[in-house]
């Protein structure tokens, strides 16, 4: 029997083939384009009815309305209540559903093939005949409002929000989530109007992948929608984005926070730009996965994180490269270095041929996976015919990956990553955070976790003063939706540096990196609540002997406030 070495990696298995026809395509006299791929391999269809608007165009007043019309779609219409239409989609066994993006608004539906008449003439349902109850729009208001408070608790979502104002400017795109003013005017009478003005053939695509025989589909397709009404669509006119001058630096305080959610990121190409091949190599050697350069340097080298990527967003109108990661606050200065380190070596230097290889293996060998389920190859379609791609796109795909050379990875890495233009975008403790990374950027800006400016020289002035002495044990009285929750605080105090305890109804949470800087304390105590770790953020300040601030948590809309005094 021949041996088997363990100290050189196997030899890559064969390429998976790839080998599938081109799908059918049509349009009808109204204008919708009509896409059809017969897929027999299992008894399933799946459908997308796709528009050409999305959330980046609604009006400037009215942020939020095509996501509301999108949820809103499915939960009642002029022939179905929310529960009648539920209960029909789930007798079938299908499913049927709407949402939208910056670009698109989508409505999914799948079924078995022996049910494709009955869920194709729901999806009609939907799409001519919403009602949009007042019933149902009050409880979407009720609950997008909820979860707005709980967005703003989250680094993440802050980190995007800054770096999308930063990246777009006044384009839409800049628009990450609406306001909860927003939402509270949103009307049946809107969402009607948006529907009308999107809900148009010459707007749109339907895109049915599946068990189908095409003629008898076509048939039902003209029965349900060739009577469609065409009209004029308008899509707001905004200029271009334009990419940034100079680096900045963006911090939102989260005082206590025991991490810091960094963003670097910069505007880089469209969707169907042609190097778009290129930046994904190119990408992909960078930062798309824990083989990649960032990731082997921040997380495996470092240690400074559980894990660092970059990554391409590539829209319709314009796209961002981003280079993220979640450290310690301690060693927010130093993995900044080694971001700026990677992103400058990307588009010096050429990468090795192994490298290219490397990623190019891994692209070419993942993308036939992608198409192995239904849902998959559906996907893979609705991209290609909603970016204009060409019909080829799909064959052709890992061709293009193949034909990628060192060259072209280092010329479309000098177009797309910035790091003398870029956005640093960074979610923490500001006092922590602005002397390790004020250096990076001549324009430095800090806001509260509700978008508010703050002054960047009182964080500054904070680091000199002398620490206030918060030692011993606290008794504290929580508001709590109107009522007094007694906790309690122990704390030992080092110079500025504070470790202890925090007992309250919820459970007992450890403080091991807290930070006095003057008189106000920063902390993060964290729990086990029902087997899940929780972060309790408190933030206190200290005078004439009593200490007040707040507590937040992920799981607590809203901060609530404390006071109390020390114990002896």
């Amino acid at each position: 029997m021949a041996q088997v070495s363990l100290r050189t990696a196997p030899r890559p298995l064969a390429p998976v083939p790839f080998n599938i026809p081109q799908a059918f395509k049509t349009t009808l006299e109204n204008g919708l384009r009509v896409v059809i791929f017969e897929d027999s391999r299992l008894p399933l269809v799946s459908y997308r009815l796709a528009f050409m608007t999305g959330d980046a165009d609604d009006p400037a007043d009215s942020i939020g309305l095509t996501s509301a019309m999108a949820s809103l779609l499915t939960e009642g219409t002029e022939n179905y209540s929310s529960l009648a239409l539920a209960e029909k989609i789930e007798r079938l066994g299908a499913g049927l559903s709407a949402s939208s993006s910056d670009d698109f608004t989508i409505l999914s539906a799948s079924t078995l093939a022996l049910y494709n008449s009955e869920i194709l003439g729901l999806l009609a349902e939907v799409v001519f005949k919403p009602t949009f109850p007042e019933t149902e729009l009050d409880l979407y208001r009720r609950n997008t409002v909820e979860n707005l408070k709980f967005q703003r608790s989250q680094p993440n979502f802050l980190a995007g929000e800054q770096a999308a104002r930063l990246i777009y400017g006044r384009h839409p795109y800049s628009r990450v989530s609406p306001k909860a003013a927003d939402i509270e005017k949103l009307t049946q009478g809107k969402l009607a109007e948006i529907h009308r003005r999107h809900f148009v053939p010459n707007n749109g695509i339907l895109i049915v992948v599946g068990d189908i025989d095409r003629e008898s589909l076509m048939a039902e397709i003209n029965e349900h929608f060739g009577d469609w009404q065409r009209h004029e669509v308008s899509h707001a006119k905004v200029a271009s984005p334009v990419l940034r001058e100079k680096n900045v630096l963006t911090i939102v305080d989260r005082p206590g926070s025991a991490q810091a959610n960094i963003v670097l990121a910069n505007l880089a190409i469209r969707r169907d730009d042609p190097d778009y091949f290129a930046v994904l190599v190119m990408n992909q050697v960078l930062g798309a996965g824990a083989s990649s350069r960032v990731f082997m340097n921040l997380r495996e080298e470092k240690g400074y994180t559980y894990g660092a990527y970059t990554r391409m967003d590539a829209k319709r109108n314009a796209g961002d490269f981003e280079a993220t990661a979640e450290v310690r606050t301690a060693v927010t200065g130093d993995s900044l270095k080694e971001f700026f380190y990677e992103l400058n070596r990307i588009r010096d230097e050429d990468v090795s041929e192994a490298e290219l290889a490397d990623a190019k293996n891994y692209l070419t060998g993942v993308f036939p996976l992608r198409a192995e389920t239904q849902e998959g190859l559906t996907n893979l379609i609705v991209s290609q015919e909603l970016y204009g791609l060409p019909d080829d796109y799909l064959q052709t795909y890992r061709d293009h990956v193949a034909a990628v050379s060192v060259a072209d990875v280092r010329r479309v890495a000098k177009q797309n990553v910035h790091p003398e233009k870029i956005a640093i975008v960074i979610v923490g403790d500001a006092g922590e955070i602005l002397p390790q990374a004020k250096d990076y950027a001549s324009d430095i800006e800090i806001f509260d976790t509700d978008g508010i400016p703050k002054s960047v020289e009182s964080y500054a002035a904070e680091d000199g003063d002398e620490a206030a002495n918060f030692a011993g044990s606290w008794k504290l009285s929580l508001d709590f939706q109107g009522q007094k929750v007694p906790i309690s605080l122990t704390l030992e105090q080092d110079g500025a540096s504070i470790t202890g305890k925090l007992e309250t109804v919820l459970g007992n949470g450890e403080i091991t990196a807290g930070k006095v800087r003057g008189n106000k304390l920063s902390a993060t105590a964290n729990t086990e609540i029902q087997g899940q770790n929780v972060d309790f953020v408190i933030n206190g300040s200290l005078a004439d002997g009593a200490l007040n601030g707040t507590i937040s948590a992920a799981i607590i809309p809203d901060s609530l406030t404390f006071t109390g005094d020390r114990e002896g």
